[in-house]
């Protein structure tokens, strides 16, 4: 099989990019780092085509953004990532091109291998994400939202869900709560490889028997009657929870008029604390405690890195996971357990 720039880069210690614009000529590269590429390409037999340096350095001023509407999700809840994304590229001059192809790793290789756009921003990331194989070959730069194992030598930015899980339980613990449900993301998100779900859950599990806590887990619906019927069930079979913690968009949203219609009150009759941004919150009204998602500040700074890596790639250090620390906005939907 043949070197790919990818490989260059690899074997060199700097980004795709920065080969990218050692061969093109187009921007200044120092000349350490020019000999460590150029000892790449003779230690791989890379032959670069001038077609392909052209495109791969050709400038747009437009950001690709990668992601998928699945019929089965609660599309506010993508969405609120989408903002941030867009209005970071704007204030720093790029327009998006948002590519929502079903056929996820050709459209990769469709948008980068021409001269569309700089750079890449992945949403919806899952665990063994397919698009990261043909990314490493593009000659443009990418981001992830999200957390993927196979994502060695990206950026990735993604909420810490495990801490975020601890903290809620450890609220719920001060007060006194030994019986807790627990209702988790829809069955579909843990068989696409949406890591934060079983991140979340394991690490709510784990630490509630830390505590001799009864914590059960129910996966949620994102739509109805299901998740009308989660709910039942899930409080059916737990009829002395004193608290619930939501970690499912679509239930946390449908929650307030749920409870409403049991005659349940919060917190008198059942604590609850939830895993939303302040901005979901704000849009469904819910006035519940809750572990912040942050999908601004991840929107921001991962749009700021990948812009750093087009422009300036060896200030952009070495791609790394970065975990935004989550915070626990009390709305007061929680109470000491009598």
């Amino acid at each position: 099989m043949a070197a790919t720039i990818g490989d260059v880069a690899r074997v060199a210690g700097v980004s795709r990019s920065t080969v990218s614009y050692a061969l093109s000529g187009k921007r200044a590269i120092s000349e350490e780092t020019r000999t460590r590429i150029q000892a790449a390409i003779d230690e791989l037999g890379f032959t670069p085509n001038a077609g392909a340096r052209a495109l791969a350095t050709a400038q747009t001023n437009v950001l690709g953004l990668y992601l998928q509407f699945q019929e089965d999700e609660f599309a506010p809840a993508m969405l609120q990532y989408v903002l941030p994304v867009s209005t970071t590229a704007r204030e720093h001059g790029y327009d998006l091109l948002m590519v929502t192809d079903a056929d996820r790793v050709n459209a990769v290789r469709r948008t980068t291998s021409s001269a569309m756009i700089d750079g890449v921003v992945l949403l919806d990331v899952t665990y063994d994400d397919s698009r990261l194989e043909p990314l490493r070959e593009a000659p443009q730069p990418a981001v992830l939202i999200g957390y993927a194992r196979n994502g060695e030598g990206f950026d990735s930015y993604d909420l810490d869900f495990g801490e975020a899980a601890r903290i809620v339980v450890d609220h719920l613990a001060d007060l006194g709560h030994r019986d807790i449900v627990l209702i988790t993301p829809p069955r579909h998100v843990y068989e696409r490889g949406g890591s934060y779900a079983w991140r979340f859950r394991d690490a709510a599990v784990e630490r509630a028997a830390r505590y001799g806590i009864r914590l059960v887990a129910h996966e949620g619906d994102s739509r109805q009657p299901g998740i009308t019927d989660s709910l039942d069930a899930a409080l059916a079979a737990s009829p002395h929870a004193t608290a619930l913690m939501v970690h499912n968009d679509a239930t946390i949203a449908a929650l307030p008029a749920y409870l409403d219609k049991r005659g349940m009150r919060v917190p008198d009759d059942l604590s609850v604390v939830g895993v939303f941004s302040q901005e979901f919150g704000q849009a469904f009204s819910l006035p519940y405690t809750a572990a912040e998602t942050s999908p601004d500040r991840l929107g921001q700074e991962a749009v700021r890195q990948l812009i750093r890596r087009i422009h300036s790639p060896e200030e952009a250090g070495e791609p790394r996971v970065r975990f935004i620390e989550p915070e626990l906005v009390d709305r007061g939907s929680t109470r000491p357990v009598a």
